[in-house]
């Protein structure tokens, strides 16, 4: 049993040396000491623009001592400075054990919150902790240079505008210190012509102060006298302009926790009306995967983007932090699947927004076609001035072919016609786009290539550069064919196909899955390595295999798309040595040229990938291999700090060389799409599928014996709200129990139809148990 007690010491940060408090696209990001120095990458990023990129507190000249400083939640942040009180005589005292410095006799605090909330909220409070009487000169010294956030990890300056500062006074004893940027930009990029120009600007509000605020050597500076015990207080508030346009919100004093504002009520309103899990606490991976799961629904809701809310209960998240807060097709169709289980808020609100991103031209520079899915839209300054297309960008294949696959899940979830009848268009479009522009040669199979020169080189899954490669490590050039785009074109042909057929849209139902299962068919016959017995990777330009193994055959399995009689064998080769590290499936085999356990994907692990796998675990009922793969990354999940899986981590093997693995070192800390995983995992845990058109949901539970039991409350499916115990009786079977029901739904025992294990008594006793009174 995996040890989780103190005795474990190893315990991974992925950002040890700062903290982020962020919401919305503001992220404050600052040192381990809390403060911002000069010629750092540190900074208050708004649209991911720095509009503070100094920021220290001085008493007398002197820099503050940091004490203990955390977040306490993702959107707040508290810290401790102290300093020898200015003035106070040091007289003779009992060292005891000569241990005992003067600063912790005699002491000035300083307790600084900070909250995000689009306008950033400072608290500061002072407390003479003495007996004597002291005063002194605070100060603050901050600056803001409006670069962009790829500039500062490029270590290059593109764009250089007008900086403008300036301090207002005003008689009621506040004061603002105004920072303005404006910069211009022509552009000339493949036929995309223009002058674009960025208008930003901070205020830094300084308020409620118990002394007036002053500038005094370029430094925000205030005149404090405190007698023992007493306190000083004043409130700092940053406010961004981006485009001339206010942040609307700023919070009130005392701020390090939640104020009531819109955002805390959105947030709150989803994590209360999300399901819930609960389990005993005992010395299993019970508690940790709890502790897992609501970090899991935590990080979710802090990712949210609520500029792009379309309701209150339709929403879509940034992808990651710090370097992804911005929208990103693929990554919030993936994290919104995966997470369904905790409500379709998700699912919908992204659904309808990269509707209305949804090609409608053809746009080289944007890699850009009618009917093309979104790929990534940012507002940083490079993109809004168009050094770059990345203000609306389309090179994925993979937003496109899994569009349509979110389209029915949400439709199995709600059973909600009126939902579903606006994303119809927007997904058969998508569907239109890849046959139209995907199928580059006669094979029938769909290929990737930018017609861009910025463009993204790779454009399926796995988007670095250098991630497809031949079986020699050398670079395979497209138009590509990697292997899992396959399997989400057949996932997005035969499950929209159903949607159409309850939609009353038959013909074209008909025709969609008959061309599902011909790409089916041809994808076997090509894509198949007899000798390795294992998926290749995809096809090169000239059809070719590209034969090294990779993780991409996880993805096909889930989809559907291989054959049966050869998924248990697919299976098995995801967890041989070379793939399978101990913590999870890496990206590329160990024993491949180009493996390198710290690349991005050419032998990382990517829990995203691990949640898929799970569903299609689920889905042929390959419960043993789904029980090692879950303890796995939840074992993993236990070594980083709030049990909080990072974006990826590297594929070092676990042995008693590596009792912990190592780091992507960009890796983002939250990231969506890992927060997602670990709610599949649960979910293919639990063999739980919805079908909320006829009031059903199917279960098949298959606990394992380090997870023996398991609560959902408030699990939502259609019109009904039910909670479920999930539980091993004494034989080690799993069974269920329905603790509490709102609404009209069936719960069916029913083994998964592609299942390979389950006989036919299985499945008539099942349905047999399910309809029987007691449940």
């Amino acid at each position: 049993m995996f040890d989780v007690s103190p005795a474990v010491l190893a315990r991974i940060h992925p950002h040890r040396e700062k903290f982020h408090v962020s919401q919305g696209r503001s992220v404050f990001q600052f040192g381990g000491d809390g403060l911002i120095s000069a010629g750092s990458n540190d900074g208050l990023f708004v649209s991911k623009t720095r509009m503070i990129s100094l920021y220290r507190y001085f008493v007398d000249a002197k820099p503050p001592r940091p004490n203990v400083m955390a977040n306490v939640n993702q959107h707040s942040w508290l810290g401790y400075f102290i300093w020898l009180p200015p003035g106070i005589q040091s007289g003779p005292h009992d060292p005891g054990s000569g241990q005992i410095e003067e600063i912790s006799q005699q002491t000035l605090e300083l307790k600084v919150a900070r909250y995000v909330d689009e306008v950033v909220h400072e608290d500061l409070d002072f407390t003479n902790y003495s007996q004597s009487p002291t005063r002194f000169r605070f100060q603050i010294e901050l600056d803001a240079d409006f670069a962009d956030q790829e500039e500062l990890l490029n270590a290059e300056r593109q764009q250089r505008g007008e900086l403008r500062r300036e301090w207002l006074s005003h008689l009621n004893g506040c004061a603002e210190f105004r920072f303005a940027y404006a910069v211009e930009h022509g552009y000339s990029h493949q036929e995309n012509q223009g002058v674009a120009r960025v208008d930003r600007a901070l205020w830094v509000r300084l308020t409620a102060a118990d002394s007036p605020p002053v500038l005094e050597e370029g430094r925000i500076t205030f005149y404090i006298h405190l007698l023992p015990h007493q306190r000083w207080h004043a409130c700092v508030d940053f406010v961004p302009w981006i485009e001339n346009r206010r942040q609307p919100r700023a919070s009130a004093c005392d701020s390090s926790h939640d104020k009531g504002s819109p955002y805390d009520r959105l947030r709150r309103s989803f994590l209360q009306s999300s399901t819930r899990f609960r389990v005993p606490f005992d010395g299993t991976l019970m508690p940790v995967l709890v502790v897992l799961l609501e970090r899991s629904k935590q990080d979710l809701a802090a990712l949210r983007l609520y500029d792009l809310d379309r309701r209150d209960d339709a929403w879509t998240m940034a992808a990651g932090l710090p370097l992804y807060i911005a929208l990103f097709g693929r990554d919030t169709l993936t994290a919104a699947w995966q997470a369904a289980m905790l409500g379709p808020e998700m699912m919908h609100g992204s659904l309808s927004q990269l509707a209305l991103w949804q090609g409608t031209e053809v746009n080289d520079w944007r890699d850009e076609q009618p009917g093309k899915m979104l790929h990534e839209a940012h507002d940083n300054p490079l993109a809004v001035l168009h050094c770059h297309p990345r203000t609306r960008y389309y090179g994925s294949i993979t937003t496109s072919a899994f569009y349509p696959v979110v389209v029915a899940e949400l439709w199995h979830w709600t059973g909600k016609l009126d939902l579903i009848y606006p994303l119809l268009y927007p997904a058969q479009k998508s569907i239109q786009w890849l046959d139209r522009y995907t199928r580059l040669r006669d094979d029938g199979f769909y290929y990737y290539r930018s017609r861009s020169e910025q463009g993204v080189k790779n454009q399926g899954w796995k988007d670095s550069g250098d991630a497809i490669v031949y079986e020699d490590g050398s670079q395979v050039e497209p138009p590509i064919a990697t292997c899992e785009e396959q399997g989400f074109v057949y996932a997005s042909k035969l499950q929209f196909a159903e949607v159409l057929w309850s939609a009353g849209k038959k013909e074209e139902a008909r025709q969609l899955f008959r061309e599902a299962q011909e790409l089916k068919h041809r994808f076997n016959e090509v894509f198949w390595m007899e000798d390795e017995e294992f998926v290749a990777l995809g096809l090169d330009g000239q059809g070719r295999q590209i034969r090294s193994i990779t993780s991409n055959p996880g993805h096909c399995i889930a989809t559907g798309i291989l054959e049966d009689a050869r998924v248990e064998t697919a299976v098995n080769r995801l967890f041989a040595a070379d793939m399978f590290s101990g913590w999870g499936i890496r990206t590329l085999s160990s024993e491949h040229p180009a493996y390198n356990p710290y690349s991005y994907h050419r032998g990382s692990i990517w829990p995203v990938e691990h949640g898929s796998f799970a569903i299609g675990f689920m889905r042929y009922g390959l419960w043993g291999q789904l029980h090692q793969m879950a303890r796995a990354l939840i074992e993993a999940a236990a070594m980083f700090d709030y049990y909080r899986l990072p974006e990826l981590f590297s594929g070092h093997p676990r042995d008693k060389n590596h009792p912990f693995p190592a780091l992507y070192p960009k890796a983002n800390w939250p990231q969506a799409w890992s927060a997602s995983a670990t709610i599949c995992l649960v979910q293919a845990l639990l063999g739980l599928y919805p079908y909320a058109p006829l009031n059903l949901l199917f279960v098949d539970p298959h606990l394992p014996d380090w997870l023996p039991e398991l609560t959902l409350e408030q699990l939502r499916v259609g019109d009904a709200v039910i909670s479920l115990q999930f539980f091993r009786n004494r034989e080690g079977k799993s069974d269920y129990r329905v603790i509490d029901q709102q609404g009209d739904l069936h719960v069916i025992w029913q083994p998964s139809p592609w299942s390979l294990v389950a006989n036919v008594g299985e499945r008539v006793r099942d349905l047999l148990l399910s309809l029987s009174p007691g449940r």
